[in-house]
């Protein structure tokens, strides 16, 4: 279905009628007379006395009194002039005249009805046919029936008033009146009507049919008066847990707690996202650090090894720089990475458990005068290996740089000449005396570094970047060499510049946020790809907003598509049906489109071991993008003619079918109502052999939602990082699976949300940027189930849905949660990618499988409270074949596991794992607990934190703004700087009916905006998709949170990430301080 933020509407469709062909008659009149010169000439006697033909066609010839009949003459016609007169006898005494006439015939008989036709010679014709006037049957009355958009408010009351639900059994319904019961009236099948005085009202349809009868509908309509007093919404907004705002940033409403030196900075405590503000002098905008400059944010923090920081700068890279350091406590440079203007972000690994600083520092040098935003994420996940980032621990030779020139045949020579002021004279020579466009650059012995530097314009940039702290003089002759690259990429000619990195021979996928992808692990998908990863013959349709076709993630991983948005309107690319399902975006917020469907195609089959971005669960199966929804949605008939092309079924299009029906159908989309269409074109689709996967719904009831609700369509409820049914998922009566869908928690302690990371794009800028972004909804938790049903197919091509079914209800395709076997939260259980394909691969091979103890989930994070957690130890192979646990080990003396109550004597059950924080120092903790059966061995990851009960969060300065829910306009404001992370509000004075959303942000580069990128942001209910507020009483306890936007978008291969945490909403109306 859809994240959060996603909705499905109607819509109608224009019926063009055709205009009759048009029949010029053109008449040439000869001249006549003696050869020709003039006058009229005479008939000559063969051409006299030929009768005009009459002939005439019936609208129809019976029908039921009183009956109408158009006659139409236009097919008489005479061979030596023309008809002059048409005469009808319609014998019930009844004439006409003219060629084509229309007569009512009142009462039952038959009649012969005559046409006589008159010539320009006077001559007639005649033609003569029965019509046939019946009694009618008993007529029968209409029933009245309709709808209003509210019966009750407070005047002005505005009603829409609906008889689209009234009926005619014999016929049709040619009048509707209303009687609006204050004297008002209207008529037609939808009208509106405004209630201006206080009272209850009877509002009376009266329907009229083609017989003449009637009937009515009434319902009461109270109109209330408006209250002259005045109410109140408050709240309070919190910032999460894990964000810390720099203490000192350039709003000029807070007071700077200095962070600029290693013994002035600020202690945080990992996992943590710092949303801050960097400048140097005279950079940026006015405020508390623009003229004296605040170039440096010193952090002291205690890392855990595999830990990674994340640096992304907010503003444009072509006009900043930064660069990110990492100290020990020593104050002993380990680490560095630039943000030049090959990318906007940069990441850095810890490499063993220890306190460090961590700097981030504002590049000044030749044109760049840095003054921007940023967020620094410290957590678990991977540092990218992106080919633009400039890393002090990458493996490369110092002092040599190897650049591509630009398309020139002279460019590299020229770069060279000492005429040119080129890069010899700066003290670089080349490797080799030729003149391709790829050369290796070393500094050369005559010029020393600082001349070199001196010339390249970064002398003092430099001994800025190495001022503080130790450095050893290998760590310092690499930094020369990051700095060297960072020069000659400035220079003209040169297309980019990188260090000579160093190869080595190696050997899960190799994606650079593979690790960010917990819901992979979640489902045992690691294991499953030790037997498939797809096939290029299994092809899985999604139908949703179409597909991004040039992302670098899946322009390889796409066959033929199709555009079936009927309304140009809704598609928003110009057209209507057509063969293009690229998603041009849906603007589906303020901040731009959601490219939904992009992310949903890049979880099931994203391009993966790549080296690059995010995988996909079966990366080599194909995507097949079929675009039913556009601006707004879509609509059932579009949704039908794209899952109808996907099964091989006819389309309402002429041409427009395929031969070879997909094999999976993933539906990421919803809504509430039920269609018998649909529900028999799914049957329909599942005969193909097709199997159907669709979103539960994010309504978070037990409401039905389609087509997730049909016979046949697999519905898959959303869980999160903890195995625990999401917040906003549907369950109930028709739920299948479960499926990871996140949530906006950071549980796995990563530095982000826990949500789905998958393929994105990004239109705010008014471009299409190509990235990655973390969603949560059971529109994510869609494509997990499809493409694990992808990877089944792979191994077993000839499974049919049936047989799907019988798999999942037999228990051999999920890990039970909940209540033992089936329940309305999580189906038959949670998706178990190893355990289907075991069982497919079985399916194809006939044969036998072994036993495999299977340990889930296999990865815990206790976070700094929890104390417990349980997994689940099974034979996840054949169940015939015994397994006995053998023994528990764990690596950690905190950490510790026994078996639950459950456990048999094979030892196979629930075990409870325990941590015991007692003694031990704050800080990230990590371990595992080993499983050992008769046949292999499971291995569980933990993770926890120890910190002191005191520690609280730190979101910043706030501004909570009430705005206008129609126009945007700030209507009041509250300034906070809060207490411990939390901020009060109360907005007073508001009138009733009045419509509202809060934001709440901070505003570090003190543009009077917030929620600008980098920045700390939310509304109420979330950022997502913020609640409308209509007053109609005081309001209390609308309570929010709030944290960092992160966009790190790409709009190129090397690019990889785009995180939106939250989604970004863009520049709010101007805050006034």
């Amino acid at each position: 279905m859809c994240s959060q933020r996603e909705k499905l509407s109607l819509f109608c469709v224009e019926w063009v009628k055709r205009l009759p062909w048009l029949i010029l008659i053109v008449l040439v009149l000869g001249c006549g007379g003696g050869g020709g010169n003039g006058g009229d000439s005479e008939k000559t006697e063969e051409e006299t006395g030929q009768t005009p033909t009459a002939a005439f066609s019936v609208s129809s010839d019976s029908g039921v009194i009183p009956f109408s009949v158009t006659f139409d003459a236009s097919a008489s016609t005479d061979t030596d002039g023309s008809i002059v007169q048409y005469d009808w006898q319609f014998g019930d005494g009844g004439t006409g005249d003219g060629v084509s006439v229309s007569h009512t015939y009142s009462e039952s008989g038959t009649y012969t009805a005559q046409l006589t036709v008159t010539d320009d010679d006077g001559l007639t014709g005649t033609q003569s046919r029965e019509i046939v006037a019946e009694e009618a049957e008993t007529d029968q009355a209409p029933t009245a029936a309709f709808s209003v958009s509210s019966d009750s408010g407070v005047i002005p009351f505005s009603v829409t008033f609906d008889a689209s639900a009234s009926t005619d059994a014999d016929g049709s319904i040619v009048q509707y009146d209303w009687q609006f019961g204050d004297g008002g009236t209207g008529d037609g099948v939808s009208v509106s009507h405004t209630y201006s005085e206080s009272g209850t009202y009877t509002a009376q349809l009266t329907v009229t049919d083609d017989d003449g009868l009637t009937g009515t509908q009434s319902r009461e309509i109270v109109a209330e008066n408006q209250s002259s007093q005045t109410y109140t919404i408050s709240g309070t907004v919190t910032s999460a847990e894990y964000v810390v705002a720099d203490s000192d940033v350039n709003d000029t409403s807070t007071t700077p707690v200095s962070n600029d030196t290693f013994d002035e900075a600020q202690a945080i405590t990992a996992p943590a996202t710092v949303s801050g503000y960097v400048n140097v002098a005279g950079a940026g905008n006015y405020g508390n650090s623009m003229v004296q400059g605040d170039p440096d944010d010193y952090f002291q923090v205690a890392l855990t090894e595999e830990m990674t920081i994340t640096l992304y700068m907010v503003e444009d890279p072509q006009s900043c720089e930064l660069t990110l350091y990492l100290y020990d406590s020593d104050q002993s440079l380990v680490d560095a990475a630039a943000i030049d203007d090959q990318s906007s972000y940069t990441s850095l690994t810890i490499p063993q458990s220890a306190t460090y600083f961590v700097r981030v520092q504002a590049v000044s040098y030749s044109t760049i005068q840095t003054a921007t935003g940023y967020t620094l994420t410290l957590g678990r996940g991977s540092s990218s290996t992106a080919q633009s980032y400039l890393r002090l621990s990458d493996d490369f030779i110092p002092g040599e740089v190897l650049v591509r020139f630009e398309d020139q045949a002279d460019a590299s020579v020229s770069a060279f000449s000492d005429e040119t002021g080129g890069l010899s004279t700066m003290g670089l020579t080349t490797a080799a005396d030729g003149a391709s466009r790829d050369r290796l650059l070393r500094r050369s012995g005559s010029i020393d570094r600082a001349a070199c530097f001196e010339k390249l314009g970064i002398d003092q940039a430099f001994e800025r970047s190495i001022a503080p702290g130790k450095m050893g003089s290998e760590i310092q002759t690499k930094m020369e060499t990051l700095w060297l690259v960072r020069a000659v990429r400035k220079q003209s000619g040169v297309l980019y510049a990188e260090p000579n990195y160093v190869r080595k021979a190696c050997t899960v996928p190799d994606d650079a946020y593979y690790s960010y992808q917990w819901h992979y692990p979640l489902i045992n998908l690691p294991d499953a790809w030790e037997i498939t990863t797809g096939s290029n013959d299994v092809v899985v349709a999604v139908v949703d907003t179409g597909v991004l076709l040039s992302h670098p993630d899946l322009s390889d991983q796409l066959v033929d598509g199709y555009d079936f948005i009927s309304d140009a309107d809704m598609a928003l690319d110009g057209d209507g049906v057509d063969d293009d399902p690229d998603d041009p975006g849906d603007q589906d917020s303020v901040d731009g489109s959601s490219f939904h469907g992009t992310h949903v195609a890049g979880t099931i089959a994203a391009a993966s071991n790549n080296g690059t971005g995010v995988a996909g669960i079966a990366w080599n199966t194909k995507i097949m993008p079929l675009r039913a929804l556009g601006y707004g949605g879509g609509t059932s008939y579009d949704i039908i003619q794209a899952v109808k092309y996907a099964a091989g079924l006819a389309t309402d299009y002429d041409g427009v079918q395929i031969d070879q029906a997909v094999d999976v159908i993933n539906l990421s989309l919803s809504g509430e109502s039920y269609s018998q269409t649909e529900a028999a074109v799914f049957q329909e689709v599942r005969e193909q052999g097709v199997i159907v996967v669709a979103a539960a719904g994010n309504s978070g009831t037990t409401e039905k939602m389609y087509p997730a609700a049909y016979d046949g369509v697999i519905s898959v409820s959303a869980v999160t990082i903890d195995e625990t049914i999401a917040s906003y998922s549907n369950t109930g009566s028709t739920i299948d699976i479960a499926a990871p869908g996140g949530s906006s928690t950071d549980t796995n302690g990563d530095g982000y949300m826990d949500g789905v990371l998958s393929t994105i794009g990004d239109d705010s800028s008014g471009t299409i940027e190509m990235g990655y972004a973390f969603s949560i909804g059971t529109s994510m938790a869609a494509p997990h189930v499809s493409g694990v049903v992808a990877l089944m197919k792979a191994v077993y091509p000839e499974m049919t849905p049936d047989e799907f079914d019988a798999l999942l209800q037999g228990g051999y395709l999920t890990q039970d949660l909940g209540d033992t076997d089936w329940d309305s939260q999580f189906g038959y259980g949670l998706i178990n990618a190893y355990k289907a394909v075991l069982i497919a691969q079985e399916g194809q091979s006939s044969g036998g499988i072994p036993a495999i103890l299977s340990v889930s989930p296999d990865n815990l994070s206790f976070g700094s409270t929890l104390s417990s957690a349980t997994v689940t130890v099974e034979n996840g192979g054949n169940p015939d074949e015994e397994l006995t646990i053998i023994g528990t080990t764990t690596d950690a003396s905190w950490l510790s596991v026994q078996p639950s109550g459950d456990v048999d004597e094979q030892g196979l059950g629930t075990y409870t794992v325990s941590v015991d924080r007692d003694g031990l120092a704050d800080g990230t903790y990590s371990g595992n607990i080993t499983f050992e059966s008769s046949e292999n061995q499971a291995v569980v990851s933990a993770v926890m934190q120890v910190g002191t009960t005191t520690e609280t969060s730190d979101g910043g300065y706030h501004y909570i703004l009430l705005l206008d829910a129609d126009t945007n306009e700030t209507m009041a404001q509250v300034d906070s700087a809060g207490d411990n992370g939390v901020y009060t509000y109360s907005f007073s004075g508001l009138s009733y009916g009045d419509t509202y959303v809060i934001y709440a942000g901070t505003d570090p580069n003190n543009d009077m905006y917030i929620c600008s990128e980098g920045e700390i942001c939310g509304a109420y209910l979330s950022l997502d998709d913020p609640t409308v507020l209509t007053v109609q009483s005081d309001m209390e306890n609308i309570d929010f949170s709030t944290d960092v936007i992160v966009n790190m978008s790409s709009a190129a291969i090397a690019e990889e990430a785009l995180d939106r945490l939250p989604l970004q909403v863009g520049k709010l109306k101007g805050v006034v301080k």
